[in-house]
């Protein structure tokens, strides 16, 4: 194979093959079923990923500054539990997302604090509050689950100039957000720098124990939004409910390039990952795959995503390491 060729491939392939398997994916798909590409199923799929397409950008922001949540899904739970009722109080839409944000990033926030002051890893401190959060939500609700939420579920059967349900809309511009945060704020540069090389970023002047902290805050907003969106797509108040969505997160977002070691990441590429899993499970389902084996091919898809990340890295660090011992060994043979 010409040498000039197959660089130009595996060039395409390390910035576009995210959205090559996506095509490749989505007519795949429409062979094996007749019934993937109707608008109707597109819409389902969309809807069907909303609530972890939001909580995948904030994981998102999370890796890319170097820091994970296992806490996500309980958190999810708490927090909509807590909206749900202060909309059944108050009757605010509004009120029922700030509620539930406010809880959210509470807890967010001390997971980061966990992390930055007490120096936890971030692995151990946020399964720790995964585990606080579930059992905290089930004593705030006395492990009942809350089946009048009155017109909570407007929020999910909305439909947006007729066309797209709200939680897509929802979706959408908190991917928006995510996307101009990144790109074009000096927080997101800080995060990419804190996640790519955090000494290095300590010395050129970033807190980032400060700019982690921050992660997490927009973080926890993103879940406050998830909570209110998974119980009005219940259409109830479930305690039991988002068992597991970190999971789909991390998916999400190590699939659509973001790198498990930091630093690198966009949410373009996040999108695309919870549509990957949104359309993998979406296919399996009208195949008639049992739910089980859903959740094995969602495992073996995460550990294919980590490793494919950690040997790509690992390739690069090896071709550094070889040309800086060639480069050495020319200078040594000079002189």
């Amino acid at each position: 194979m010409n040498p000039k060729f197959k660089k130009a491939v595996q060039s395409a392939l390390n910035h576009y093959g995210i959205y090559i398997i996506f095509v490749l994916l989505v007519v795949v798909s429409s062979i094996i079923s007749p019934k993937f590409l109707t608008s109707k199923n597109i819409i389902s799929v969309s809807k069907q990923i909303s609530v972890t397409a939001v909580l995948s950008f904030g994981m998102t922001l999370l890796i890319i500054s170097g820091m994970i949540d296992l806490s996500m899904g309980s958190v999810v739970a708490l927090s909509g539990m807590v909206g749900i009722n202060a909309y059944l109080s108050s009757g605010s839409y509004i009120l029922a997302f700030v509620v539930s944000c406010t809880v959210s990033v509470i807890w967010a926030y001390l997971n980061g604090l966990m992390i930055t002051k007490l120096r936890l890893p971030a692995f151990i401190a946020t399964m720790a509050m995964d585990t606080i959060a579930r059992g905290s939500v089930y004593l705030y609700t006395g492990g009942s689950p809350i089946y009048q939420i009155g017109n909570l579920g407007v929020v999910s059967t909305t439909y947006v100039g007729g066309v797209l349900p709200l939680p897509v809309v929802i979706m959408l511009c908190v991917g928006v957000i995510t996307f101009v945060r990144l790109r074009y704020s000096r927080f997101g540069r800080r995060l990419y720098a804190s996640g790519g090389n955090a000494e290095a970023a300590e010395a050129s002047g970033i807190n980032v124990g400060r700019t982690r902290r921050l992660a997490f805050i927009v973080s926890g907003i993103f879940v406050g939004i998830a909570g209110i969106l998974q119980m009005a797509r219940l259409n109830s108040g479930l305690p039991d409910t988002a068992e597991g969505y970190h999971a789909d997160a991390i998916a999400s977002a190590v699939i659509g390039g973001t790198s498990f070691t930091g630093g690198i990441g966009t949410a373009t590429g996040t999108i695309v990952g919870a549509f990957i899993i949104g359309i993998i499970s979406n296919i399996l389902n009208l195949t008639g795959v049992q739910s089980y084996v859903q959740q094995i091919v969602k495992g073996c898809i995460i550990i294919a995503a980590v490793s494919f990340d950690l040997l790509g890295k690992a390739r690069k660090v090896k071709k550094v390491n070889v040309q800086e011992l060639a480069q050495a060994e020319k200078k040594s043979d000079n002189s």
